[in-house]
């Protein structure tokens, strides 16, 4: 049920209240979130894999074969997602810096993963109907990255002491 709740308010940022609800969300909860999208981004090349009449695998057992795309599919596309998910909210702490709002790595980390629901969703389903160039993974970057920084411009800014 907190999947299905997460997935709705990704869909809906940059709303505030979703926004906030989404915060309200454990860090556990997102990384098993991001855990499931993957896999479903990963279902269009596992079908290809299966269905793969030539080239490495076609004499395995389904069996190995599911494994062996885990291994170097799954996998690397999980370590990869997780490193660039990290770095655009690195970027987004100091983005979030110079505007001087109150956000942390750890919301900025969160609100990043959601952010990517509506692109991997996306990219699933082009992908089951065509074949998918590498330069919409690009394009989903961006949208990524502009959609993180009009979140951190909905925070509200630092209070200045004096």
């Amino acid at each position: 049920m907190i999947f299905l709740q997460a997935f709705v308010h990704s869909i809906k940022l940059p709303n505030k209240k979703a926004m906030f609800q989404l915060n309200r969300i454990g860090m556990d909860i997102t990384v098993i979130y991001m855990f499931i999208l993957l896999f479903l981004v990963s279902i269009p090349s596992l079908i290809d894999r299966l269905t793969a009449t030539n080239g490495p695998g076609t004499e395995m057992s389904l069996f190995f074969l599911i494994i062996y795309f885990f291994i170097f599919y799954y996998l690397p596309l999980n370590i990869i997602v997780f490193i660039v998910l990290s770095i655009i909210a690195y970027i987004g702490s100091g983005i979030a810096r110079l505007m001087r709002r109150k956000l942390r790595y750890s919301i900025l980390w969160k609100m990043c993963a959601y952010t990517t629901t509506i692109p991997c969703l996306l990219y699933t389903v082009i992908a089951l109907l065509f074949p998918v160039s590498d330069t919409l993974l690009w394009i989903f970057l961006i949208y990524t990255f502009v959609l993180l920084v009009w979140v951190i411009s909905i925070y509200p800014k630092r209070k200045i002491r004096s």
